[in-house]
């Protein structure tokens, strides 16, 4: 009889496997050499922090909000408002402190399935979003590039927003280790900050 793993183990493992590469789309890892909308588009998915942090705001918004669509709105725009901002010269501090952050928080509000005002929600996700687009802004070059970045973010979120929904109709169990799991990659990332 052939074993198969379950769906938590398999889950879990992933997130540890990909916690070595979490660096990747990070600031000054490519020194902005990323040029075009493919090289855009791919770059959110290059990062293990910033993939799970944008999927993460779709689910935990399809899973608490009736207009689930305006905080990953919020992080899209705000996204790309950070990115311009990095690409003007503008330097924020803190960044990747802050990109831990984000996936701590996102990842604690899915796991205890939280709702905020959507206002508020959306006003929470962009300003993590600020920093994750400087993040990107420093890394990718021209505006076609940041235009994929915006459609590769918006990708991940109708993916998340999609999960989420589908989450909804079965069980509200794996939004939540979906979120316990974000929530253990921001706490893995804000501890190599610390120890490095």
């Amino acid at each position: 009889m052939k074993h198969t793993p379950s769906p938590l183990k398999t889950l879990v493992t992933l997130t540890l496997l990909g916690t070595g590469s979490l660096a990747l789309a990070h600031v000054g890892a490519d020194q902005g050499d990323h040029h075009g909308l493919l090289a855009g588009f791919l770059h959110p998915v290059t990062g293990l922090d910033h993939l799970a942090a944008m999927v993460a705001v779709g689910l935990w918004s399809a899973t608490t909000t009736r207009r689930f669509w305006l905080a990953p709105l919020a992080f899209a725009l705000t996204l790309l408002v950070g990115a311009l901002l990095a690409q003007g010269g503008l330097s924020l501090p803190a960044i990747e402190p802050m990109i831990a952050a984000s996936m701590l928080v996102v990842g604690l509000l899915l796991a205890a399935r939280a709702r905020l005002p959507e206002a508020l929600g959306a006003a929470l996700v962009g300003g993590f979003a600020l920093f994750h687009g400087a993040a990107h802004g420093q890394e990718l070059a021209g505006m076609t590039a940041l235009a994929g970045m915006v459609a590769g973010t918006a990708a991940l979120h109708l993916a998340g927003m999609g999960l989420g929904r589908l989450l909804l109709r079965h069980s509200v169990w794996w939004g939540r280790v979906a979120g316990a799991a974000v929530t253990l990659m921001g706490l893995n990332m804000a501890w190599g900050l610390v120890a490095g």
